[in-house]
């Protein structure tokens, strides 16, 4: 391509180039077997070796604590909005959670839990348009809860925790789909994370959880098998086939990852790109700010337009210009720009040039 095409969608979402040009020279010899990558085996040295680096890069980048498991689980980031109360909420015998609801998935993950147990909803910012995140403290949650869980970061609305609320001695359970592994996280203070692949990490169709020790041995013994913590902890996430082209490409973007510099470095990359749309959409009268300010996203970026019709134009103009995959979501309309971990600045860039010319033209 002459001109480069900046994928602003939000998952799945544009990977580094470096990674896909890697895996495109891999994928019919992998590292000289002779074979495709997607051929060799789950239980082969190679593959063992695969995710043994694949753990070593995960540990070192989210500098994870020792008492803390990586599992490599199936059926991505909503699998675990049912796994999460199957394997937490006999940790007491009141089988209870508190959630903060803060968007879409929040609330399809509230509403999955309370299939399985006691589900209490602490806060919500749903009276503003998810707009916000709302408060959620420890006094919020009962001392018989198993566990406390959040979003840490609201793909359709554009909104984010900035700091992780404080639970003490309750588990805090982080779904960090969309912003995982964007900055430094203080993981020793959360009990559970897990992540969809399809945003920052690879292709869809895989989680990663990464969850204390003494949290494992709790699932109902209602649980599948391939959702209990524990099979995946005993058996290395290989109890059976599990998706070894997702894990292949984890380690490739991982090791990108780690070659820019790691979470900090990524973490002042997404904060200059978010401030170049976010210093566009405040100071052009054309175009609207979705999020309260005080809680915008760094990875999501969220904006309308003064009508559906100059919405429509401007997405039109934006493709033919080598600006994909922009629309907003539906419940929200507008413009949303998801610049995870791969996107470069000069995406962002390219978006305020045309943002600017498009205002001066229909404004």
């Amino acid at each position: 391509m002459t001109d480069p095409v900046y994928n602003f969608g939000a998952g799945p979402a544009m990977l580094p180039v470096p990674v896909m040009q890697q895996v495109q020279r891999d994928f019919l010899d992998f590292q000289g077997t002779g074979m495709s990558l997607i051929e060799i085996s789950h239980r082969s040295k190679e593959f063992e070796a695969l995710l043994n680096r694949c753990d070593a890069l995960v540990r070192e980048i989210a500098n994870l604590p020792s008492n803390y498991q990586i599992l490599y689980t199936h059926g991505g980031a909503q699998m675990q909005f049912a796994a999460v109360p199957l394997n937490l909420l006999g940790l007491k015998s009141a089988h209870k959670a508190v959630y903060t609801e803060t968007g879409n998935f929040s609330r399809l993950a509230n509403k999955e839990a309370s299939r399985y147990g006691n589900i209490v909803i602490a806060s919500s910012s749903k009276d503003t348009q998810y707009d916000r995140i709302p408060p959620f403290t420890r006094a919020m949650v009962d001392d018989d809860a198993s566990y406390a869980f959040i979003t840490s970061n609201n793909t359709i609305y554009g909104t984010r925790y900035h700091q992780y609320p404080d639970m003490g001695d309750i588990p805090l359970v982080v779904d960090s789909t969309s912003d995982i592994f964007s900055r430094p996280v203080d993981f020793s203070k959360t009990g559970l994370v897990f992540a969809g692949l399809q945003k920052n990490l690879g292709p869809a169709g895989l989680a990663l959880v990464l969850v204390r020790d003494d949290l494992i041995g709790h699932a109902l013994e209602r649980t599948p098998s391939l959702v209990d913590y524990k099979v995946y902890a005993d058996s290395h996430s290989l109890a059976n086939t599990n998706n070894t082209f997702a894990i292949y490409m984890m380690t490739l973007v991982l090791e990108w990852l780690k070659e820019q510099g790691g979470v900090e470095a990524m973490e002042q990359r997404n904060e200059e790109k978010a401030q170049t749309l976010y210093q566009a959409i405040d100071g052009i009268d054309f175009y609207h700010g979705t999020a309260h300010p005080e809680h915008r996203s760094r990875m999501n970026i969220t904006f309308t337009l003064p009508s559906d019709e100059l919405t429509a134009q401007f997405l039109k103009e934006a493709q033919a210009n080598g600006l994909t995959a922009l629309k907003g979501h539906r419940v929200v309309g507008g413009v949303r720009a998801s610049i995870y971990n791969a996107m470069p600045l000069a995406g962002c860039q390219k978006l305020v040039e045309f943002m600017k010319e498009f205002a001066r033209t229909q404004g």
